[in-house]
C-alpha cells in the first residue's frame, strides 16, 4: 500500500533526507536478495509513543544476520539500534505511532553470488502506515485462500530468519491469492502440514482451544505470534502448538492472523468455506491486544519502550 514519507532515514550513522537514501544499482542485495530486515510498530499512548517489542524484534534482525555472513559484521548491538530507532521517530514526529523497517544489506563493492568481500550497511526507515490487510479488517476479517506455492522447506533457505530474498516465496502467493480474489495467503509445508500466512502466523480456534502451527512447520518464530500466546494462556485459554491440515481450516471455529503488519486480523472465509464473523475468542484476546500495544495494561508494559 502507498506510504507518506518521512523526514529522514537512517544508513550507518547518519540521518539522511529521504529521497537522498540511496543505494548503488549494483549492491548485490538488489540481484540476489542477500540481505535481512525487520518490521516493528510503534503505537500512541499517554505517555507518548511507544515501539512494541523493540528489543525482541532487534535482536531477531542481529540472529537473522548470523545466518547470512557477513552480514552479522555490523558494529552495532541492540542497545545501539535502540536507540538509533527511538531518536529516528522523534527526528521523524511520529507522535501517532508508526512502521519501523531496519534492513541490513550489502553494500556496493563486490558483485556475484560470494557475499563474503562484500561490506554490509545497516539502513533504518520509519513512516507512518495503517492497516495492513485493509481498515475493517479487524472487525470484519479477511478471506483467505490455500496457496499452490509451498513454504520454503527448512534446508532451502532457513524460515528462522528474515532474509530479503525469501520473501520472492510470500510474494508469489500473496498475488496468486490476490488474483484468485482472496485477501490473503496460507502456505502448506513441503509436508502438507499449515505454516503461514505470506506474512503472518496463524491461530485456528476449536472448542474454545486454541492452536497454532508449531515453528518445525516451517512458520517464522513471530514475536507477535509469541506475545498474543501469551496473552491467551493469560486469560485463561488453552493453547497449544501442534501441526494442522487444510481441513482443519475448513472446520475450525475460528481463525486470526497475526503480524507486526497486521496485527490481529480474524479470518471470515478460507477457500471459500465460511468460518463466519469475528469469533469471541479471537476478540477478547484482540481486545487485550489492543489494550496492551497502546499501554493500558500494566502487566504488557515492559512490551513497550517510550520514546519520550
Amino acid at each position: 500500500m502507498p506510504f507518506p514519507k518521512s523526514d529522514k532515514i537512517w544508513m550507518d550513522g547518519e540521518f539522511v533526507d529521504w529521497d537522498a537514501a540511496t543505494v548503488h544499482v549494483l549492491t548485490p542485495t538488489l540481484h540476489y536478495g542477500y540481505g535481512v530486515f525487520e518490521g516493528i510498530r510503534a503505537y500512541p499512548t499517554d505517555a507518548g509513543p511507544a515501539v512494541f517489542q523493540l528489543r525482541p524484534h532487534l535482536a531477531r534482525l542481529l540472529k537473522s544476520a548470523k545466518i547470512y555472513p557477513p552480514l552479522d559484521t555490523i558494529p552495532y548491538s541492540v542497545d545501539e539500534l535502540c536507540d538509533v530507532v527511538c531518536e529516528l521517530i522523534r527526528v521523524n514526529g511520529h507522535e501517532g505511532g508508526c512502521y519501523i523497517r531496519p534492513t541490513i544489506i550489502l553494500g556496493y563493492g563486490e558483485i556475484g553470488l560470494n557475499p563474503l568481500p562484500s561490506k554490509p550497511q545497516t539502513i533504518i526507515a520509519t513512516w507512518e502506515w495503517g492497516a495492513y490487510l485493509g481498515e475493517d479488517s479487524a472487525v470484519n476479517g479477511v478471506s483467505v485462500g490455500i496457496s499452490s506455492y509451498r513454504r520454503i522447506g527448512k534446508n532451502t533457505i532457513p524460515p528462522a530468519g528474515k532474509a530479503n530474498g525469501q520473501y520472492l516465496n510470500s510474494s508469489l502467493a500473496k498475488v496468486e491469492a490476490l488474483r484468485s480474489g482472496y485477501d490473503e495467503a496460507i502456505m502448506l509445508s513441503e509436508d502438507g502440514f499449515v505454516a503461514e500466512g505470506t506474512g503472518e502466523n496463524l491461530f485456528v480456534v476449536r472448542d474454545g482451544v486454541v492452536l497454532t502451527p508449531p515453528l518445525a512447520d516451517g512458520p517464522l518464530g513471530g514475536i507477535t505470534r509469541s506475545s498474543v500466546m501469551t496473552i491467551a494462556r493469560d486469560l485463561d485459554i488453552e493453547v497449544h502448538e501442534t501441526s494442522l491440515v487444510r481441513t482443519d481450516l475448513y472446520l475450525a471455529d475460528e481463525i486470526f492472523l497475526t503480524g507486526t503488519a497486521a496485527e490481529l486480523t480474524p479470518v471470515r472465509e478460507v477457500d471459500g468455506r465460511v468460518i463466519g464473523p469475528r469469533g469471541p475468542v479471537t476478540e477478547r484476546i484482540q481486545a487485550t491486544f489492543v489494550d496492551a500495544i497502546h499501554g493500558r495494561i500494566d502487566a504488557y508494559k515492559d512490551w513497550l519502550t517510550i520514546v519520550d
